[in-house]
């Protein structure tokens, strides 16, 4: 380390700048008003150094947390000297360093307490963002996905001062209220943003202090590099080669039924990893599009996770993995390009990503996951006139992996995030949650079986309001590896009791007083061959109500008919393979419980 004379001591600081990026987090979720943020937790915390620099980032979305640098790039582009402490920045423009409306930045620059006149530098910038629940447009929660140009998203905001030298721009503060339709969860959600600024200030300038300026600079820039060394480390170990792999997002909502080919191409050459989205589909009408910045972050998401844990997440890592997709793709729109529900793409990005990754490491990289969590988005009106928003991602199940299940009712790897509980949403929302349970026979078998998804059901109790979903992996199902078998769809429908036929999986509508609106996510694709599962794993899945006896049967070849209702280690002897001749003479391996069945 060029820079550290004591690694303990720059060891003690890394830890102490990870853990002021995590109690930003902890700040925002403790503050904050909406349930996309203090249930579903829908943001993101960082540090950089005075430059501009990504040093540490906040436990929170991996979605948000590699188009950082382009964020504060755009930032420091549109002010240049212009910076001074007491201010605080704010945007969420995706053509001026954003992603799409709902994600707002602030940035807050952090300035020595004894800095005194013009051309100051920062000794460290503090940034969050956060999914706000309303940024205005034609629907309510600013996330149609039939949306077919930015200008109908919501209110573009470009990098401006929210504060200039500590005074608050009231002109800002007006458009915003005025532009959107819970202003006082917008505001609450912004204060929370610049509490965890505050905190963070306050953290550098103790730091500042404790080390002094100069040491505190050298360390960050230490702490960047060291982050690079160890990450071209890693990739220096993996094989060289070209890894490509094609998938496909069902439509864009606007052309139903016409397939999105998704292509990626992984090149792994000595200590560097090129990502490269040429292939995948020009850019479309509907509000899938991505901006190049987090096309990185799902880029980045994908290449990290097959690296060591211990390799701090920084701009050192992303330095390391290049990323590139031609301009006017869905990978990297321009105007007027719509991007309210780019999610759904980053996502599939990442399970695309996998894909590829899994031809250079089949033991590391796991299954197709859901394909994403699903955004349900319900808003309108009470009796009164006030508004009513609820804006929830149903986060669901981990691909199988290489030596285990998929987790079952858990977030994609990309989003750090969690559902709504009901009771909150039953408190706050004219909304009653009438189910939320997981699937039954949804999950791709394998020797590993793909994670268990869940289906929830809406009843909305105003009089009406309107319903905006963003979903995928209706045609196109999460897909298996190495023999594993793919997931089951994701469905839509409104009054199923009622109306059997499924609805598109984007959609937009009006709905009235006692509809019942029922998502049901995809299941998770498996690994490796369902008939090298262990019988007594799919046993106990049968026994959870995951599996069902006739899957149990079809898919991995164990019958379980006189199976005891429940069964510990030891009643597991029981569990003995036989032969099964079929009719063509091939032989299938069957499962029998118990020495009094005969072979089937």
């Amino acid at each position: 380390m060029a820079m550290v004379s004591d690694p303990i001591e720059f060891e003690l600081f890394k830890n102490a700048l990870f853990g002021v990026a995590d109690e930003m987090a902890l700040t925002v979720f403790r503050t904050t008003y909406s349930g996309v943020l203090k249930d579903n937790m829908d943001y993101s915390t960082a540090l950089f150094d005075g430059e501009g620099t990504l040093v540490a980032q906040g436990l929170t979305l991996p979605g948000h947390l590699g188009s950082m640098p382009t964020a504060i790039a755009a930032l420091k582009d549109a002010f240049a000297a212009r910076i001074y402490p007491g201010d605080v920045f704010l945007f969420n423009d995706p053509f001026h360093g954003g992603m799409h409306l709902p994600d707002v930045f602030v940035f807050k620059p952090i300035f020595s307490p004894a800095a005194q006149g013009e051309g100051l530098v920062p000794i460290a910038w503090a940034g969050t963002v956060c999914h706000h629940t309303d940024v205005g447009g034609r629907v309510p929660g600013s996330n149609a996905s039939d949306s077919t140009e930015i200008y109908q998203e919501g209110l573009r905001i470009p990098p401006l001062k929210l504060y200039e030298r500590g005074a608050r721009n009231e002109t800002l503060f007006a458009l915003i209220e005025t532009n959107v339709r819970v202003p006082v969860k917008v505001f609450g959600d912004l204060r929370a943003q610049l509490a965890a600024c505050h905190i963070a200030e306050a953290a550098l300038i103790d730091l500042a202090a404790h080390y002094g300026p100069e040491k505190l600079a050298n360390y960050m820039t230490e702490l960047v590099d060291y982050a690079e060394r160890m990450t071209r480390a890693a990739i220096r170990d993996l094989p060289d080669g070209a890894y490509d792999f094609l998938d496909h997002i069902d439509d864009d909502g606007i052309a139903v039924g016409k397939p999105i080919p998704l292509k990626v191409t992984i090149t792994k050459q000595g200590d560097a990893i090129l990502v490269d989205w040429t292939g995948t589909s020009p850019q479309v009408k509907g509000a899938i599009n991505n901006t190049l910045s987090y096309t990185k972050s799902a880029s980045y998401c994908a290449v990290r996770s097959i690296l060591p844990q211990n390799i701090p997440t920084n701009e050192g890592t992303f330095r390391a993995i290049a990323v590139t997709a031609p301009l006017g793709t869905i990978a990297n729109m321009v105007l007027p390009g719509a991007c309210a529900a780019r999610g759904l793409t980053g996502f599939r990005m990442v399970d695309c990503l996998f894909g590829a990754l899994a031809k250079m490491l089949p033991d590391r990289v796991f299954a197709a996951s859901d394909g994403g969590n699903t955004g349900v988005s319900i808003g309108g009106y009470h009796r009164d006139r006030s508004p009513f928003i609820y804006v929830d991602f149903t986060c669901c199940a981990w691909g199988a992996r290489p030596y285990a299940d998929g987790l079952d009712g858990n977030s994609h790897i990309y989003a750090n995030m969690a559902s709504q509980p009901i009771e909150v949403t039953e408190s706050e929302q004219p909304l009653q949650i009438t189910a939320y349970e997981f699937i039954q026979d949804a999950m791709g078998p394998g020797k590993w079986r793909g994670g268990a998804p869940f289906r929830r059901e809406y009843r909305l109790l105003a009089d009406e309001a309107i319903l905006q979903v963003r979903s995928d992996r209706h045609d196109f199902r999460p897909f298996g590896l190495y023999g594993g078998g793919p997931g089951r769809p994701s469905m839509n429908y409104l009054n199923p009791d009622e109306n059997p036929a499924p609805l598109p999986s984007k959609l937009t509508m009006n709905i009235k007083r006692g509809d019942v609106f029922r998502h049901e996510v995809a299941g998770a694709g498996g690994w490796g061959d369902p008939l090298d599962r262990d019988p007594a794993l799919v046993l106990r899945d049968v026994l959870n109500d995951f599996v069902s006896e006739r899957a149990a049967r079809e898919n991995y070849g164990v019958v379980l008919a006189g199976a005891p209702l429940a069964v510990d280690a030891a009643g597991t002897a029981g569990l003995r393979r036989q032969m099964h001749v079929a009719g063509d003479g091939a032989e299938t391996p069957i499962y029998n419980w118990g020495e009094q069945l005969a072979a089937q």
